[in-house]
């Protein structure tokens, strides 16, 4: 798969075709917006019925990122988890699968608006990581600078073969990064809504995921 190498605020990024970024000179992979357990919450909730493999979908994804860049610091950018329930609701299994990527690396929850705060599965949990040049943080601020955030899902369309294809995306300028949702079953929110044009500069791209992290202009 192709990544999409960039630079924010001197530092040397990587946009890979997962959804998750890797930053070489820290040895650090970053994942936004998780939503473990989404499949769980649903059923409980007696929402729409969905099929109960995603939290496994999603781990085996960010445990090929970790195996593919050999990571040694991950920051889960908030969310990672649906609700406080569904957190606790993993089984034994995922529980472990957890564990094991955890063992020999900096593992460090952000807060988000979903998370339960800490939960007992490692790790440090944080509100924010700064991280000099650039600071970690679950929603972005207007006005910030290095930032890296997510909890919007952005994703982005482009024409393919005749018809319109629309896929999760990070969203660049030369302020921050917003990354796309990692989770396997989470929505998204089209890179011309308000909220996120908002935020970006007119020179913005669309990092598309897929087989290939393809750049276009920010569709506005």
């Amino acid at each position: 798969m192709t990544p999409h190498p960039f630079t924010l605020a001197g530092a040397r990024l990587i946009a890979l075709p997962s959804g998750a970024l890797y930053w070489p000179d820290e040895n650090l992979l970053c994942a936004s917006d998780l939503h473990l357990g989404k499949a769980e919450r649903y059923a409980r909730r007696s929402a729409a019925s969905l099929p109960p493999y995603e939290t496994r979908d999603t781990l085996a994804r960010l445990d090929a990122d970790l195996a593919a860049t050999g990571a040694k610091t991950v920051v889960c950018l908030g969310d990672s988890f649906d609700d406080s329930a569904a957190a606790d609701a993993l089984s034994t299994n995922e529980k472990l699968w957890i564990t094991t990527m955890q063992s020999g690396r900096r593992w460090v929850w952000i807060e988000g608006n979903h998370d339960p705060g800490p939960v007992d599965l490692g790790g440090t949990h944080l509100a924010e990581l700064p991280l000099p040049p650039l600071t970690f943080r679950h929603i972005a601020r207007p006005g910030a600078s290095g930032e890296l955030s997510g909890h919007y899902h952005p994703k982005a369309s482009v024409k393919a073969r005749g018809r319109s294809v629309s896929r999760p995306a990070f969203l660049i300028d030369s302020d921050r990064v917003i990354l796309p949702a990692y989770g396997t079953y989470t929505g998204g929110l089209r890179s011309d809504n308000a909220a996120l044009s908002g935020l970006m500069r007119a020179e913005a791209v669309a990092v598309l995921t897929g087989t290939v992290a393809r750049a276009i202009p920010m569709p506005r």
